[in-house]
């Protein structure tokens, strides 16, 4: 049976499809935020090479007119994947649906999305790694063959029915690559990992928000931010915006470097970029476990977080830093962490050398 309506599916479920998972936008950020995001590649700052390519695939799509191939996005939190979603959608012309894995609770929501798609849209399924393998495998044959094969009833009595759809382009976007299962990671046609941005990157982004939040500051308060930002487009502008409510209450209203670095010691983060959390990880490692080696769990238990922000949020950082390394046998500092700590080195009195 040859169904391609997901209204005549909806008779076979007995039920309507649950479309509350499709919203035009899921809005995770405040107002603000949304503000400061750029909406094509020309406002999208750093990540130049990334640009350059996606700039290739999509140009290359629109002219042969095909939906642009599937996009894997890559890469810690706070970089722009969201985003980066909804400027390929703007620089395509294409409607774009975003959802996360968590927002998907049974195949039948999946469904009801795909099934709602028009011709060249785009679908975000932000945490992809987070999908259920029932839902894994109904996105296989939408990926490849723009169809859906949905069983219905049990037994005997079941019969399956083959929805067409229209050709589509799904973006996932995961935190952990190493969680997305290779049979759907292989799908993906367009492999993109984003980095995290280096201080001249960063720079690039605190002026051009303050030139949208309407705010002076000065060169070098810009790049007090940037290097205490962690690499994070998010973290920039999130300390740019209180720096700003400092600058306004605090001085005339121009972020200088005096005000930048008042609100850097407000918000706990030190010139090193490293707040509170980043310095406890380092300091439990030293203090209790005398530098590590330390497993992932017991460090989480120890500074009373979980495994997923240590892993997540502050790992990257520390490590490309090099603050912090990962071994087969646990996590472990550096001699450069007990210096930023201003701590002993556990080996200085007896001559080593790590």
């Amino acid at each position: 049976m040859i169904i391609d309506k997901s209204d005549e599916l909806e008779i076979f479920l007995d039920e309507p499809m649950d479309r509350t998972v499709e919203p035009s936008f899921i809005d995770t950020e405040d107002v603000q935020e949304n503000i400061l995001r750029p909406k094509y590649l020309s406002d999208f700052q750093g990540q130049d090479e990334l640009k350059e390519n996606l700039k290739i695939y999509i140009d290359a799509a629109k002219n042969r007119g095909e939906a642009l191939d599937h996009i894997f996005l890559q890469g810690p939190p706070g970089l722009g994947k969201t985003t980066l979603a909804s400027i390929i959608a703007n620089e395509m012309g294409a409607d774009i649906k975003l959802t996360s894995a968590t927002a998907l609770d049974k195949p039948k929501d999946l469904v009801g999305i795909l099934t709602n798609l028009s011709k060249g849209s785009i679908l975000f399924i932000d945490e992809i790694h987070g999908l259920k393998k029932s839902m894994e495998e109904t996105l296989y044959v939408a990926m490849e063959d723009y169809k859906i094969d949905w069983v219905i009833g049990q037994g005997p009595a079941a019969r399956t029915m083959k929805i067409d759809l229209e050709p589509f382009t799904l973006i996932g976007a995961t935190t952990r690559t190493g969680a997305v299962s290779k049979p759907l990671e292989n799908r993906f046609g367009i492999p993109v990992k984003i980095d995290l941005y280096s201080p001249e990157e960063l720079s690039l982004i605190i002026k051009r928000s303050s030139r949208i939040l309407n705010t002076k500051i000065t060169d070098d308060a810009v790049s007090a931010i940037a290097r205490c930002s962690r690499g994070t487009p998010r973290i920039a502008n999130r300390i740019l915006r209180r720096v700003r409510d400092i600058a306004e209450v605090k001085g005339n209203g121009t972020i200088t470097r005096e005000m930048a670095g008042l609100g850097l010691e407000k918000l706990g983060i030190d010139r090193y970029g490293l707040d509170k959390t980043a310095r406890e990880i380092l300091r439990v490692i030293i203090d209790i476990y005398n530098g590590g080696p330390v497993g992932l769990e017991a460090l989480a238990a120890s500074i009373n977080d979980s495994s997923d922000t240590i892993e997540v949020y502050y790992e990257p950082y520390l490590m490309r830093q090099g603050y912090l390394k990962r071994t087969t046998r646990g996590r472990c500092v550096t001699q450069k962490a007990y210096e930023v700590l201003g701590k002993k080195d556990r080996y200085a009195d007896q001559g080593f050398l790590l």
